[in-house]
């Protein structure tokens, strides 16, 4: 009877857990399946929802939280009550904020607008607690305020405990709600929305960026958000994109790498943009959400820069003394697939490989099909030049198998 009881509680346990598994689920790339969490795409001028998977579950916004901070910023500007050109000074709290930030030292200063860019094209994290402190006394007051705007806007599931979206269990959201921040800021503030294309900026000498990649990937369409990373919660986006007169919003969630977020970000507007509607489907308002946990993507145990997580084969081409070398094999490699004729040509990953305290850099062409890895091979093989030809199960920590 006990072992029966037992049994039956696990069984419930493990159907309580389901919904939270059911958040990380395989999406397409062009070399294979990858995990991915839930996504949402909108229509903006109808509030259709026109694409989506488990758009109500919780998730961890890492960065997309600065976009609330920019709403509220923004609103300010509105109201009169800043300026672009008003100062924005630096507490030793704010000096104190983790990269990515602009390391200013308490007591230093630059404009709203300078402020504004750096949250784009930095992802700043000592500018967004600035802004907190500025605007609301503490950034604790300010995330309040982020939060009550939330709800006001009705983002029902969403929790913000700071203005950067530097870790903690309680700031959450959902897919839905980052979709209807993202329209609200688009219709509030068409007067300051276009700084959410910014690329890069000059602060005194420094240039500071890159910005977005989406909006190099999806150009002339896409015209900004924002993308945001913390372990728990993986690579997140939030995008925008005009095309043939039409805008669409799009959010995705919980990739192992940026680059495979950005390229899905892509691929999900192009057949969002293919569908054809008449104004009838779910409004994303309409979404229920539907609360429990947040899944967590990398623990921080596992939460390693230096990742393979790609489908696809790799090519291994060298390894070499300094990082300018690996990369001219890299392009050497990268032009022989085109020659060849293959579209997809992989991507570049410079591996740093250590051995005896010395370092030296593998030039890898990863996410290759694998008759393609073979392909590229056989040329370099029948050449007699170096060429291994590695799965993604070979690559992983500490990567002695690419010392040689």
């Amino acid at each position: 009877m006990n072992v029966r009881l037992l049994l039956c509680i696990l069984g419930l346990f493990a159907l309580s857990l389901a919904p939270a598994r059911a958040q990380i689920a395989s999406v397409a790339s062009p070399t294979g399946p990858v995990p991915a969490g839930p996504y949402v795409v909108v229509d903006a001028a109808t509030g259709e929802t026109l694409l989506d998977r488990n758009a109500g579950a919780l998730w961890h916004p890492a960065s997309l939280t600065k976009i609330m901070t920019i709403y509220i910023v923004f609103e300010e500007l509105k109201t009169g009550r800043l300026q672009l050109g008003s100062t924005l000074a630096f507490s030793e709290n704010a000096r104190r904020k983790p990269a990515s930030h602009l390391g200013l030292a308490p007591g230093q200063a630059i404009t709203v607008e300078q402020g504004i860019q750096a949250l784009v094209a930095r992802s700043a994290n000592d500018v967004a607690t600035a802004f907190g402190e500025q605007i609301s006394g503490s950034e604790p007051a300010f995330a309040q305020r982020m939060t009550d705007t939330a709800k006001r806007l009705g983002m029902t599931a969403t929790i913000f405990r700071n203005a950067n979206g530097w870790p903690d269990p309680e700031q959450v959201t959902t897919a839905r709600d980052m979709a209807i921040l993202a329209l609200a800021i688009i219709k509030d503030f068409p007067e300051y929305y276009g700084y959410f294309r910014t690329k890069d900026f000059m602060l005194g000498k420094q240039r500071i960026g890159p910005g977005v990649k989406f909006l190099e990937l999806y150009s002339p369409y896409a015209d900004g958000l924002k993308t945001g990373f913390i372990c728990a919660s993986g690579f997140n986006i939030v995008g925008s994109a005009v095309r043939d007169g039409r805008r669409l919003v799009a959010v995705a969630f919980g990739f192992r790498r940026s680059d495979l977020r950005d390229e899905f970000l892509v691929r999900l507007f192009d057949e969002a943009y293919a569908q054809k509607t008449a104004g009838s489907r779910q409004k994303i308002w309409q979404t229920k959400n539907s609360g429990g946990a947040p899944t967590t993507v990398f623990p921080s145990a596992e939460c390693n820069p230096m990742r393979y997580d790609y489908p696809g084969d790799a090519v291994w081409l060298g390894t070499f003394g300094d990082w300018r070398t690996a990369k001219n094999a890299f392009d050497a490699g990268q032009a022989r697939l085109m020659a060849m004729g293959i579209a997809h040509a992989g991507k570049e990953w410079i591996l740093p490989v250590a051995s005896n305290q010395v370092t030296k850099q593998a030039a890898i062409i990863a996410d290759l099909q694998p008759e393609t890895a073979q392909r590229l091979c056989a040329e370099y093989q029948a050449r007699k030049s170096f060429c291994v030809v590695k799965k993604s199960s070979d690559i992983a920590a500490p990567f002695s198998g690419f010392w040689r």
